[in-house]
């Protein structure tokens, strides 16, 4: 497989591209991905056997089962990121190892129905949050000390809704591949 191939399975919708501008449709449309998205993943893990669930969407990455899981931590942070930056002046949130935390217990559980209860609930107090935030929230930033970078919030939900829409893509491409990344 071909690095140029690689790439393709790694980032199937491709990379996160910030807008030069950001307008309000932009952002409506992103803070609908993020509302859509449990019922999206839902969907397309319905029935899936636990060989299935245990199929990875690349060489050397994650099974469907931790995608899955791995989207519900992911958004738990994202949602406290929010609250931290809307109450705080430009904090510095803690980063977390996403590989580290897809090794544990619960994200490696086949039963994905407490994870899916949870992405519903998250996404529904998400979007209540996003949909409410005024212009001058929107500009409001947080410090992510890994890539010593400042996020405004309205790239936030981009970010976010990338996430979903990647992920997502990262599920249904191992689906297709029917386990021949294992």
């Amino acid at each position: 497989m071909t690095a140029s191939e690689l790439q393709q399975l790694k980032y199937p919708i491709g990379e996160f591209e910030k807008p030069e501008v950001i307008s309000t449709t932009n952002i409506e449309k992103w803070i609908s991905d993020i509302e859509q998205f449990p019922q999206r993943i839902k969907d397309t893990t319905a029935g899936l056997t636990t060989e299935q669930l245990n199929w990875k969407y690349r060489p050397d990455g994650w099974t469907i089962k931790q995608v899955v899981h791995h989207c519900a931590d992911s958004h738990i942070n994202s949602i406290i990121r929010f609250k931290l930056a809307l109450t705080e002046d430009s904090p510095t949130i803690r980063p977390y190892f996403e590989d580290r935390w897809a090794t544990l217990i619960d994200c490696n559980d086949d039963d994905l129905s407490d994870t899916l209860s949870l992405l519903t609930g998250l996404h529904a107090k998400l979007s209540k949050l996003l949909r409410n935030l005024s212009d001058t929230d929107l500009k409001r930033e947080f410090i992510h000390p890994e890539y010593g970078k400042r996020y405004s919030l309205e790239e936030t939900i981009g970010v976010y809704a990338w996430h979903s829409n990647h992920h997502l893509a990262h599920v249904k491409q191992a689906l297709d591949h029917k386990g021949a990344f294992n």
